[in-house]
């Protein structure tokens, strides 16, 4: 049975147990969360002792992972038998009947790390069919605002659109950094239920007034002043906007506006889900399209496109600095046009 992340903590929670438990995939966090629930969620301390077994893919065989599986526990009512690193087992597929014909006192995880099982192959199929079979996808960066609620929700933690665009911004879709940045400011913060910018600055340093997040944005929305005043500080606060990260938020900002060009004609209901934004949020992004028709943010994403290309020295020795001028003067030639 394939299953969500939910699913299976939820399972282990409510003593629900799979027989076998199978988990591929590339993102690190969700294994990092499943394997201690599996290892010390099940068993207690005393139990453990003579009932939990750890084996690396590495160091053992098919054969030897079978045996374990099949002896009885001892003093318990399971036994839970976890085979890490289990893609550098010989002859995995091996294991498909026992699969098909697991124990009932064990409880076995196979931990499939940092890649997938080949879908054409029977053990593959067989893992479908008779393991709860979980894989964990990267998230990416323009579902990690949502993530990034959803996080929030699950620790009592309100995070708003402004605030959840922000961490994705600076911090990209890299879990661990992002939930570990969350819990420093709820614990350097106990008595705040929301994330608040002035939070974000305190904590993880990212400028409320002076941001990567709010340089498109006062881009798009001809506010000048603003435009010069945070120009003017990342010119010479380099470090503050790496180019790399300047061209990224603004390709982010300016997908949305492309994607609300094509909104425009959909029930205002369903502005969000087009755009890939929270409703408020839409309704301003699509403010935008008055000002910015969808062949003048072609014309921008192109721009957009060169630059990054030119940040990481493809075709260019220009330094960020002079990279950050020629762009927004660039852009604001397609903004006069």
């Amino acid at each position: 049975m394939v299953a969500d992340y939910k699913h299976i903590v939820d399972s282990v929670k409510n003593k629900n147990y799979a027989p076998v438990y199978v988990l591929d995939g590339e993102e690190a966090y969700f294994f990092d969360k499943l394997i201690p629930l599996f290892e010390e969620g099940i068993l207690t301390a005393s139990e453990r002792d003579f009932n939990l077994s750890v084996l690396y893919g590495r160091d053992t065989s098919w054969k030897e992972l079978i045996n374990t599986c099949r002896r009885f526990p001892m003093f318990a009512e399971y036994q839970v038998v976890i085979l890490k690193d289990a893609g550098s087992l010989a002859d995995f597929g091996e294991l498909a009947s026992y699969f098909e014909q697991p124990s009932p006192s064990t409880i076995l995880v196979i931990e499939y790390r940092n890649k997938k099982i080949d879908g054409k192959t029977k053990v593959h199929k067989v893992i479908k069919e008779h393991c709860t079979y979980y894989t964990a996808e990267k998230v990416k960066e323009d579902a990690m605002p949502f993530w990034i609620q959803r996080f929030g929700k699950e620790i009592q933690f309100d995070i708003g659109d402004r605030e959840a665009e922000m961490l994705t911004l600076y911090l990209g879709n890299h879990l661990q950094k992002i939930t570990n940045e969350i819990e420093k400011i709820r614990i350097n913060a106990p008595e705040e239920q929301s994330l608040t910018p002035a939070l974000i600055q305190k904590h993880i340093g990212i400028s409320r007034d002076y941001n990567i997040f709010d340089f498109p944005e006062a881009f798009s929305t001809g506010n000048k002043d603003k435009l010069y005043r945070m120009l003017s500080f990342f010119l010479t606060n380099v470090k503050a906007a790496p180019m790399v990260l300047v061209t990224a938020s603004f390709y982010t900002h300016f997908s949305q506006i492309y994607k609300a060009n094509f909104a425009a004609k959909l029930p205002e209901k369903e502005w969000g889900a087009a755009i890939g934004t929270s409703p408020y949020f839409a309704k301003n992004v699509m403010s935008k399209t008055r000002k910015w028709p969808l062949h003048k943010v072609e014309e921008c994403l192109l721009i957009i496109a060169q630059f990054n290309a030119r940040a990481v020295g493809v075709d260019s020795a220009a330094n960020d600095t002079e990279l950050l001028k020629e762009m927004i003067g660039k852009l604001e030639m397609v903004e006069m046009s």
